[in-house]
């Protein structure tokens, strides 16, 4: 059912529903190249930062993915955050601030094991 008095309501689903299949299609890929994987890494570390980054939003529950994609990559505004997940600012906040939590944990425990090697 879609409201059109809202349309921007709409575009955000859209746009997440196309976010959620893409990163289906991702993690697909990332698992077959996982299977074919020799061990040779990327010494960039920009690229390597980045791709740590995109796994660590993987790990998250949906919605705090979702609050982290649309506030972040999507560069909305807490309000349209709010808007889109149909919640108030507060929650998002909340919402991002144990994303961010989360996403540390991942990132340190991923640099910990980087140093390990």
């Amino acid at each position: 059912m879609c409201d059109m008095d809202r349309p921007d309501g709409w575009v955000y689903v859209v746009a997440m529903n196309r976010l959620r299949d893409h990163w289906r299609r991702s993690e697909r890929r990332r698992e077959r190249t996982r299977d074919i994987d020799d061990g040779i890494r990327d010494n960039t570390s920009g690229v390597a930062t980045r791709l740590s980054v995109r796994d660590a939003i993987a790990t998250l529950p949906p919605r705090q993915r979702q609050a982290v994609v649309l506030r972040y990559l999507a560069d909305l505004p807490l309000a349209d955050v709010a808007d889109a997940m149909g919640c108030a600012t507060g929650t998002v906040k909340a919402t991002l601030h144990q994303a961010m939590q989360s996403m540390r944990i991942e990132l340190d425990d991923e640099e910990g094991d980087d140093a390990d090697r």
